[in-house]
């Protein structure tokens, strides 16, 4: 038997649908499933509702069924338990789902007889403190972010490069991204396109009020430390969600996790061909 957590998107009744069929399925098998509790009631299974927290005890798989911002919160609520995600894509062409709504049971059939192999992707990890103290700890697959909170101001930023001090941006806000979020909010303020099985973090900076304007790709051992400078307060974001406010004085560092974001694929991900069919691409 094995245990299986179904995480789905809460506007997508289609993504509601294949997974009260799945966990239909799931079950007639023997298999165990288990549903983030706010997921759960979406869908009407409140029985099957576990705390965010417990998702990924013993689970042998998590099932993504959505779009990318679906696997971003699978990836997060599982990848410090190294259990594998399947993505399921119900949006448009996606960078991180591998599997059509229609091919459901037929992937989950390969993952559970061991047929698949696993992507492993860069994760941030980053610690908050405030006050001097440390807060929490999050974990990002794709990217750490620190903006402004008022209109029509920018936002101070510290930024230290392992340790040493590097130099003050006067920017809307600063981007540490893995290389799968050089494709997300990064690639908008025009930074990199990287391989998303690289490793490394870049840093790009949002309509900086400095000449110096350029994305930093570091080495994956780095360690970005970044401060609220001036008099202002920035709102942290990670993943697209805002997370807390900061006041000046208050930092977050981040850093490669010790863990790695585990997609499951059934063959070679052609990211070049995602690429171009993502952006319209011509052969020639």
């Amino acid at each position: 038997m094995a245990v299986v957590a179904v995480v789905v998107h809460h506007d997508r009744p289609r993504a509601a649908e294949v997974a009260l069929a799945t966990i239909d399925w799931l079950g007639g098998l023997g298999h165990q499933v288990r549903v983030p509790t706010e997921d759960a009631d979406r869908i009407g299974r409140p029985d099957l509702a576990v705390a965010d927290g417990a998702l990924a005890d013993g689970a042998d798989v998590a099932l993504s069924l959505g779009g990318d911002g679906t696997m971003l919160r699978t990836v997060a609520l599982v990848a410090q338990s190294d259990v594998p995600v399947v993505g399921v894509n119900f949006g448009h062409l996606g960078y991180l789902t591998d599997v059509e709504p229609d091919g459901v049971q037929a992937a989950l059939e390969r993952v559970l007889a061991g047929e698949f192999r696993v992507e492993h992707r860069m994760l941030l990890a980053a610690t908050v403190c405030q006050a001097g103290e440390p807060v929490r700890e999050v974990v990002a697959l794709n990217e750490v972010v620190l903006e402004k909170t008022t209109s029509g101001h920018t936002v101070r930023i510290d930024v230290e490069l392992d340790g040493a001090r590097f130099t003050p941006y006067a920017a809307d806000a600063l981007i540490v991204a893995t290389p799968t979020g050089s494709t997300a909010y990064a690639f908008s303020a025009r930074g990199p396109i990287v391989e998303p099985t690289h490793r490394a973090l870049l840093l790009t900076p949002v309509s900086p009020h400095m000449l110096f304007d350029r994305t930093l790709v570091l080495d994956d051992d780095a360690v970005v430390g970044l401060t609220v400078g001036g008099h202002r307060a920035a709102a942290l974001v990670v993943d697209g969600h805002s997370l807390c406010e900061l006041a000046p004085g208050d930092t977050v560092t981040c850093r490669a996790a010790g863990h790695t974001a585990r997609l499951v694929v059934f063959g070679p991900r052609d990211f070049h061909a995602i690429l171009k069919a993502k952006f319209g691409l011509a052969d020639r």
